[in-house]
């Protein structure tokens, strides 16, 4: 039994040994740089709030795209940074990416096609026409309204008629 414990405690020290190591050469040889962008919601309206979020920006950054102003990435622990952007409201309606350059590091990452901005509707009206209702419209419109009213006018009158009887 102790021979188990014995064996399961080395596992487990190796093991956490050999997860930092590669953290720890990664930081002292080689430059660290973004490694992920994550943009949520993925599917936003023009004058919507994104919220990015970057791996292996421990320092903070600025994050970068065609469709908001640059905006600044601050640390939240570890090697994680994040960050809010606001859509601009003349942004094209589409797929846009986010370049993301963190302080300290010589290398930018770019996430192709990271989030998709969707075009708005006109509020108040349904998201109708501002012109109105065509001619075309009302004569329909008021067709079904005198169909409604004779149906209507007919079936009081057949049940009018029944009550008597």
């Amino acid at each position: 039994m102790r021979t188990t414990r014995t064996l399961a405690a080395a596992a487990t020290a190796v093991a956490a040994l050999g997860l930092a190591a590669p953290v720890a050469a990664a930081r002292d040889g080689m430059p660290v740089g973004p490694s992920n962008i994550v943009a949520l919601p993925s599917v936003i309206a023009r004058g919507g709030q994104l919220t990015i979020t970057v791996d292996g920006c421990p320092r903070g950054g600025t994050a970068t795209s065609d469709a908001f102003r640059p905006t600044t990435l601050t640390p939240v622990g570890g090697s994680t940074a994040k960050g809010t952007a606001t859509i601009d409201r003349n942004a094209r309606p589409g797929s846009h990416s986010i370049t993301v350059h963190c302080t300290g590091s010589s290398r930018p990452l770019t996430h192709p096609n990271a989030f998709s901005v969707i075009g708005g509707v006109r509020g108040g009206l349904g998201g109708s026409s501002s012109t109105g209702a065509t001619p075309t419209d009302m004569a329909i419109g008021g067709g079904l309204i005198a169909v409604a009213l004779v149906g209507g006018g007919v079936f009081w009158m057949r049940r009018r008629a029944e009550r008597r009887i």
